[in-house]
């Protein structure tokens, strides 16, 4: 079986990476070349110069990138994998087409359906397969899949998903996976801003951040974030895992998607205020932990046992 992989970035690489590492045969394509570069293994990646050229080289077509406009570009662009399709389509007996596509980027549910729908018509199935995690689940190969799409494509993916991470949700039909993908979002931004109070009440208090860090983990209010994130604040490591202008960018579509279901949702709106805060701050390609800062700048104290009036 060949793989397509398109997007090599933070999350993209490693993915690829363990797909190359369990043998399989490799078509990679990523805007900036020297990203592409660098395989070592003996299963053969072969680097692209387009998207058409991986999917007309792949039985499989991963996508991860970074926004809907990057999304659509490589799958409806000239040189896009729906070219591919038609020239399949249109009779060009030299050409070739994925038999499933699964885009593992955050982008809006609208965008995915679309794409399944234009994609449909040339009869290769579409999953939107999102991911939670960032840079040191992909790289632990221990992200989980969020699916929407046809069921039997999802079911032939689950070996590739399972060489990538850990688990594999089945959410439903297309735009499922990137509904739930939004909510989660939603989710972690909420409970990093909630840490980051939490944080800075303890340390204006004169009380030790890293203890209670111990206490979180201890009851109800454990968290992942408070696991991942919870050192990076107190350590004042802010290098991008997961950057704020990323997660900014997923709030704003997830008030999009609770607008078009009339859900009232206060506090999505108060969090995507904070992240916006952060990116206008100049911290938007920090990571998302950055925006502790925003209370640091408020109150002139920075969160830390080494941290000194500011």
């Amino acid at each position: 079986m060949n793989i397509g992989f398109i997007g090599l970035g933070t999350m993209g690489r490693p993915m690829a990476e363990h797909l190359h590492r369990a043998g399989y045969t490799l078509s990679v394509y990523n805007r900036s070349r020297s990203k592409a570069e660098g395989w070592q293994g003996a299963a053969p990646v072969r680097i692209a110069e387009s998207p058409l050229e991986v999917a007309q080289q792949s039985d499989i077509v991963f996508t991860m990138l970074t926004d809907d406009a990057a999304v659509e570009e490589v799958y409806l662009g000239a040189e896009g994998i729906a070219a591919a399709c038609k020239a399949v389509d249109e009779g060009d007996g030299a050409a070739r087409k994925p038999r499933i596509v699964a885009d593992c980027s955050t982008i809006s549910p609208v965008t995915s359906k679309k794409l399944a729908e234009i994609l449909a018509g040339y009869g290769v199935r579409m999953l939107d397969a999102p991911v939670t995690g960032s840079e040191p689940q992909a790289i632990e190969g221990v992200l989980t899949f969020i699916v929407g799409g046809p069921k039997e494509a999802y079911e032939q993916c689950l070996p590739l998903f399972d060489k990538m991470g850990k688990k594999a949700v089945y959410m439903g039909a297309s735009g499922a996976g990137t509904n739930a993908k939004l909510a989660n979002n939603m989710l972690v931004a909420a409970n990093l801003m909630a840490l980051s109070e939490s944080l800075m009440m303890i340390r204006q208090a004169g009380e030790d951040p890293e203890l209670f860090l111990e206490v979180v983990a201890g009851g109800g209010a454990r968290s992942g974030m408070a696991e991942m994130k919870g050192p990076k604040i107190v350590n004042r490591d802010f290098s991008a895992q997961f950057m704020t202008q990323l997660m900014h960018k997923d709030l704003k579509l997830a008030e999009r998607l609770a607008e078009s279901l009339q859900v009232p949702v206060p506090v999505l709106a108060s969090v995507k205020q904070m992240f916006q805060i952060a990116c206008n701050s100049g911290w938007g390609a920090e990571d998302m932990s950055a925006v502790a800062k925003c209370y640091e700048t408020w109150t002139g104290t920075l969160i830390g046992n080494s941290a000194e009036k500011s």
